[in-house]
């Protein structure tokens, strides 16, 4: 039996899921994922690594499939909650799911795909009801979760993870982050990704403790999670604490202060998915006394690089490589740089998935001759720690000859007066290369001088010797920054200055 389940066995009595006003053990757990296993082998032995696809909301329901599935010999691919019918419909497709489990509130979004995909039966999850069997011996080695990547082109990509690839990335979390089972933790994170499922789901289920979910996340449901006094541990993306940000600043004094106490009782709490702009670490800093733990993965690695737990969390940095995991920045020719100079980062170690579903040229390309994985973000390791430059292919700007990075440049812009968010983004050009152009996002009515902040960036940024084209664009809608990828902002940027 493979650890994350062997361990459950040990903590029956034990919370491990709360709902709202549901509380489950793990003896709950234990006991529904059987039956789910029970219901999808109907006879058979193991299922032999069959795909087996599930459109189910956070909660009890998605944790109970997702265990069942596995204790069934399956391999599961949970579906985004959020995605049209044409996006599910292809992840059906190319990994040739041969069921669907789903809960009450996609019974419209099924419908569509039962006329799409006919041959795959689909199952609401309060049907999967069958008399428990023996089940099967999971090994390590066997596949359990294919999730899906969209990289910056074509169509995405299926990342399979298998067992040891799981338990590496779990056991690296709970040594490096001190996990316990003492600690409950809020997970507002969607469940189709890493973030979300391993760091802040099967951690805490691997070692005894408490996982918590809302019915929808909102700024008030988060803080009332908070003002409950059960929750010691969080983790979000930098949008979720600039949106907490937002709403804590519109409280009361009283209020506030009451969310303060509160969250200065934390053990721990994270970002990470997107870089952390230090304003945003700044501002959570005087609200909850924390400085977040920001570290760095990604769907094909896991967890590969973290700051640590005790001991400096430096701003703008990312930290070391976590227990088990090797990392090296090389140039693009492969050599490792010199220190502090920068480069693409390649990560190697059991985190490290095995393949991309049914797409070999692709992962061939993704892996160095010796077995390297080439993450495509660009770093520098910067005394003692790693710093993210961007991705290579949108946040690395190459222009005048220079590489540039577009990270540095809006946390320079954050900490112009009058200037709230901002993204920035190369522009294909005949004469630069590319054109250094940022999206504005501004306080109020407040209007920027661009010949005063062009001058004021150049004092701040000398070593980049920028090139003297900058467009910035103010016009955007302001959610566009939340909204859309920098490959999109790239061509909306493009299309209004043609």
């Amino acid at each position: 039996m493979i650890p994350l389940l062997r361990n459950a066995q040990n903590y029956l009595e034990r919370i491990c899921v709360r709902f709202e006003d549901e509380v489950f053990i793990y003896s709950d757990l234990l006991s529904r994922s059987h039956s789910i296993a029970s219901f999808l082998l109907n006879g058979q032995s193991h299922l032999n690594g069959a795909r087996i696809a599930y459109l189910v909301n956070p909660g009890f329901d998605y944790v109970s499939i997702q265990w069942g599935i596995w204790r069934a010999g399956g391999i599961a691919v949970p579906l985004c909650v959020k995605h049209p019918v044409p996006s599910l419909s292809y992840v059906l497709s190319d990994t040739t799911a041969s069921h669907v489990i789903y809960g009450a509130d996609f019974k419209a979004t099924i419908q569509e795909l039962e006329g799409l995909h006919q041959d795959i039966p689909m199952t609401h999850v309060a049907r999967l009801n069958a008399e428990p069997c023996e089940l099967p011996e999971l090994h390590l080695d066997e596949d359990a979760l294919i999730l899906y990547t969209s990289g910056t082109t074509g169509n995405p990509k299926g990342v399979v993870l298998s067992h040891s690839n799981l338990n590496a990335q779990i056991n690296a979390l709970i040594e490096a982050w001190k996990w316990s089972k003492n600690d409950t933790i809020l997970n507002v994170l969607p469940l189709h990704h890493i973030h979300g499922i391993v760091n802040a789901m099967l951690c805490p289920l691997y070692i005894g403790a408490e996982v918590v979910f809302v019915e929808r996340f909102t700024p008030k449901n988060v803080f009332s999670a908070f003002l409950s006094g059960k929750i010691n541990v969080f983790m979000a993306v930098p949008t979720i604490y600039f949106k907490l940000i937002a709403f804590y600043e519109e409280l009361s004094s009283k209020e506030q202060e009451g969310i303060s106490a509160v969250l200065k009782q934390f053990r721990l709490m994270v970002s990470g998915s997107a870089a952390l702009p230090v304003s945003v670490l700044e501002k959570w800093k005087k609200i909850s006394s924390h400085i977040l733990l920001e570290r760095y993965g990604m769907t094909e690695i896991g967890m590969a690089i973290s700051n640590p737990y005790d001991g400096e969390r430096r701003p703008g940095h990312i930290g070391q490589a976590l227990p088990g995991v090797s990392v090296k920045i090389v140039q693009e020719d492969g050599e490792e740089v010199a220190p502090a100079a920068q480069g693409e980062i390649l990560v190697k170690g059991l985190n490290v998935f095995s393949r991309y579903w049914n797409k070999k040229e692709a992962t061939v390309k993704g892996f160095t001759k010796d077995g390297w994985f080439k993450t495509g973000d660009m770093a520098v390791f910067d005394k003692g720690y790693y710093r993210i430059l961007g991705r290579n292919s949108v946040d690395i700007i190459k222009s005048g000859g220079y590489k540039i990075s577009a990270l540095e440049i809006e946390e320079v812009l954050r900490k112009y007066q009058g200037i709230n968010e901002c993204a920035v983004v190369g522009i294909p050009d005949d004469e630069w290369g590319e054109l250094i152009a940022a999206s504005l996002i501004v306080e109020g009515e407040t209007e920027i001088d661009l010949s005063a902040l062009d001058a004021w960036l150049r004092t701040r940024i000398p070593s980049y010797k920028l090139p003297r084209h900058y467009i910035f664009q103010e016009d955007l809608p302001r959610n566009v920054l939340g909204k859309v990828t920098k490959n999109v902002l790239k061509q909306i940027i493009k299309d209004q200055i043609s």
